[in-house]
């Protein structure tokens, strides 16, 4: 792992958004993070969770799509334990241990993409196979393979990208065509896993990329909607008017608080002009 560890640090302050750069660095410092040692899956999972709820689960090998869909529903990611052939670091084809740390983990620490993810493990719940194929797809051009704009420049939020620095280079060079992040092209479009990307979809943020994908599933035919229930880690169907009534007392609770926070806060500021 060392090679691709050195290489990609030292492509990163180039090609990788600013929010893997951010927690790249804390997982060097909390975590062991370097190019001489893999880390502990238990540490950088207690590392993820205190960032943002998530948690790595080893998985003995592939999953099916809906399974590891389902499993981003409850803020877990199933995390591989090989790591690919010395002959060819520069990209693996399946995922493995550096694919997960040095891609995903970073990303997943952040709080706003950590919610992007989420959302399409929510969205796969009770979905059709046909539409578990687009929503594989979607994630197949966000979160392992998407660019974004940051500071007038593309940068790389797919942890397929940020964890092969072969295809990191090639995804930001002139070589293949970047595209504008629609939820409902990109979910038709097809891809291959063998070989570097022709295509890549560019969103301009994380928030945007969200807002885009959540009306893109408001649009399909599910008769009922899910939430996450963080304190029980459950997943709530919410397809009965008590449900919702419940739903909407939790709301109104939380926007009470955060109604008195600001009055609060407005008359900290009000109270420092008066002294000033």
């Amino acid at each position: 792992m060392g090679i691709i560890f050195r290489t990609l640090v030292e492509l990163y302050p180039t090609y990788a958004c600013k929010e893997h750069n951010e927690v790249f660095k804390l997982l060097q410092k909390h975590c062991g993070y370097s190019a001489e040692k893999i880390p502990q899956l238990e540490d950088v999972s207690r590392f993820l969770k205190s960032k943002t709820g998530w948690q790595l689960r080893p998985a003995a090998g592939l999953v099916t799509a809906r399974d590891f869909l389902a499993s981003l529903a409850f803020r877990v990611f199933q995390c591989t334990q090989y790591i690919r052939h010395s002959s060819s670091p520069m990209h693996s084809p399946e995922p493995d241990c550096a694919h997960e740390l040095l891609g995903h983990v970073p990303m997943l620490a952040n709080s706003a993409f950590a919610d992007f993810s989420q959302d399409i493990g929510l969205a796969s719940l009770g979905a059709s196979d046909e539409e578990i194929e687009k929503f594989a797809t979607l994630y197949w051009f966000t979160v392992e393979f998407g660019l974004c704009n940051q500071d007038g420049k593309v940068k790389a939020y797919g942890a397929g990208l940020l964890s092969a620095f072969g295809e990191l280079e090639h995804a930001l060079s002139d070589v293949p065509e970047h595209r504008v992040f629609d939820p409902e092209k990109t979910a038709l479009q097809p891809y291959q896993d063998e070989n570097y990307q022709p295509i890549y979809f560019v969103s301009q943020s994380f928030d945007a990329a969200r807002v885009k994908f959540r009306d893109y599933v408001a649009s399909l035919k599910r008769p009922f909607e899910v939430r996450y229930e963080p304190y029980t880690q459950s997943i709530q169907v919410l397809d009965n008017v008590d449900e919702i009534k419940n739903l909407i007392d939790k709301v109104r609770a939380d926007l009470d608080h955060v109604t008195s926070a600001v009055k609060k806060l407005a008359n900290s500021f009000s109270s420092e002009r008066n002294y000033n």
